[in-house]
């Protein structure tokens, strides 16, 4: 599991550089429209394609973290082993969730790279995007997985 956290970790480092940037850039074009009367052309469309990546790259340290919803109000007064069984089949939901995203995500950007498919003002191939997912999508698969038949790693917290 180590080294899937290690994934996890550098896909959640990404997102937030890529987020860092689309901020930058954001700023920059506000004040370029308002104090120089130009702002930076397609602004909203990169900001749009680089917070889809930024989610999708954020998806396997969330579920790494234990990070998604976890409705636990009807299962309070469960007791831990029925909790924990309940907890690894939600993974596997989860496991078989993703690797679908995952699978029509690809399918999707392979698609997108055959049309030459692109935003409307600045032509950015929409292939990137997906090609960023996809992966991503596939790891919080397989962590998911790892965790549905292995189980949680408690000391996640502590040691992230």
């Amino acid at each position: 599991m180590h080294f899937l956290v290690v994934l996890a970790r550098l896909c959640a480092i990404g997102a937030g550089v890529l987020l860092t940037v689309i901020t930058l850039m954001t700023c920059t074009s506000i004040v370029g429209r308002e104090f120089l009367g130009a702002a930076i052309t397609g602004d909203f469309e990169l900001s749009g394609a680089a917070t889809g990546a930024a989610i999708g790259l954020f998806m396997p340290w969330c579920q790494a973290k234990r990070g998604n919803i976890i409705v636990d109000f009807f299962t309070a007064k469960c007791s831990d082993s029925t909790n924990q069984a309940m907890d690894r089949m939600g993974a596997l939901f989860v496991c078989a969730c993703f690797a679908l995203l995952a699978w029509r995500t690809y399918l999707g950007g392979v698609s997108a790279y055959a049309s030459h498919s692109g935003t409307m003002i600045l032509g950015f191939p929409e292939w990137i995007v997906f090609a960023v997912m996809s992966p991503a999508f596939a790891l919080t698969s397989v962590i998911a997985l790892f965790q549905t038949f292995v189980g949680f790693d408690e000391t996640l917290g502590e040691a992230a």
